[in-house]
């Protein structure tokens, strides 16, 4: 008997020739996951098999597996023999561990799927037969195959394997399969969210962070830092531009009219991201806005923002309520990080009336009365670069 994790996959099915492909990444993918535990891992016939896991790192290795793009969900199961009297056997035991958990009249129901055809039982019989057996050996159980507590599995393929449990996966497609785009990454809850969502369709994802020291502190760069590391879990590794924002955004302040500002700050910003995507080999930014959500964020500001950059601009959450995107940002651990109460460079130099229908060609003016290019110079020179895993 052997323990292993049964892997499964869903929208991969859908490549036609392009799936082994998918495939590949996929089991890339879990390698680096599993880094350190050296596992072996193993496809068949749209099922991926990870063996050889000690057993003190079988739980580790599955918590794991969970942040994995392209994973439905996965089982810890038991390989064994496909001998009949074998298979109930390792029935019986995995059975006798989920009752030990069970209410005091479990439900079950026998789910068999025979991918092997030459078996001597097909999958309405293997049904039949084991439910029978269990019902035998534990009489508390009854059957429900409507809404059964314990769900028995068997699946017949070059072995027999065997398990109660199916744990779900982060779904979506392999990170890397769908190429690269960089995240402008603030310390809030929302851009973390958006990097999540579109490394979830496949993007390896960069990050570019503006800061404006002394204006905005040491704690509030390690907040971000952190949060890339908890994005990480689940797209890899991402490497962090981090940028120094401050005169830039004094000039915006001094130079340009006041209820201007904000818009123009994320055009100025938007630019410099494009630049450093390119240096990526990127080829989107991402941003973390939601449609009204604030003055910068209308129909008219968004539009103003595009204009600033030639790339496209993803912005996964833009249909998106604040509930809706708290509740993602709970779920993928990141919002205990992102409210922490540390400014960040969005925060300074906020305008008492900022403008939310901004005019382009008024916007275009007020930043074409200040020469940048310089300062943009100095920003790209004084970025640090760090690579988060």
């Amino acid at each position: 008997m052997e323990k292993v994790l049964l892997v499964r996959y869903t929208e991969i099915h859908l490549k036609g020739l392009n799936r082994p492909y998918f495939e590949r990444a996929l089991v890339d993918n879990m390698k680096r996951a599993l880094r350190g535990l050296e596992p072996r891992i193993e496809r068949e016939h749209g099922r991926i098999y990870v063996r050889n896991i000690r057993e003190e790192d079988f739980d580790e290795a599955a918590d794991r597996l969970t942040r994995v793009f392209g994973i439905h969900s996965l089982s810890p199961a038991v390989a064994v023999d496909k001998d009949w009297e074998t298979v109930v056997s390792a029935a019986g035991e995995l059975m006798e561990k989920a009752l030990a958990s069970a209410s005091a009249q479990p439900s079950f129901k026998v789910f068999a799927r025979r991918s092997d055809k030459h078996y001597f039982m097909n999958s309405d019989e293997i049904n039949k037969e084991l439910g029978g057996r269990m019902l035998e050996r534990f009489p508390r159980l009854h059957v429900d195959v409507h809404k059964p507590e314990i769900k028995l599995s068997v699946e017949i393929r070059d072995m027999a394997y065997v398990y109660c449990e199916e744990i779900p996966g982060a779904n979506g497609m392999p990170t890397g399969t769908a190429g690269k785009a960089s995240l402008l990454i603030s310390g809030g809850i929302d851009s973390p969210v958006a990097g999540y969502m579109m490394a979830k369709r496949g993007l390896t994802l960069s990050a570019v962070h503006f800061y404006s020291y002394p204006y905005t502190s040491e704690r509030a760069r390690d907040k971000v830092v952190d949060l890339t590391k908890l994005v990480s879990r689940y797209a890899g590794e991402i490497r962090l531009y981090l940028v120094p924002f401050t005169e830039i955004q004094l000039a915006i302040y001094e130079k340009c009219p006041e209820k201007e500002t904000t818009v123009l700050m994320r055009r100025l910003m938007m630019r410099i991201a494009q630049m450093l995507a390119e240096k990526e080999g990127a080829q989107a930014l991402i941003t973390g806005e939601s449609l009204g959500q604030v003055a910068s964020q209308t129909l008219e500001a968004l539009g103003c923002t595009n204009d600033a950059v030639s790339m496209p601009v993803f912005r996964p959450l833009i249909g998106f309520d604040k509930d809706e995107i708290m509740d993602i940002a709970r779920r993928i651990g990141t919002y205990e990080t992102s409210i922490l109460p540390y400014e960040d460079c969005c925060t300074v130099f906020v305008p008492k009336h900022p403008v939310t229908k901004p005019k382009l060609d008024e916007l275009r003016r007020s930043e074409a009365a200040v020469d940048w290019t310089e300062m943009i110079e100095r920003a790209i020179a004084g970025t640090e670069l760090l690579t988060v895993k």
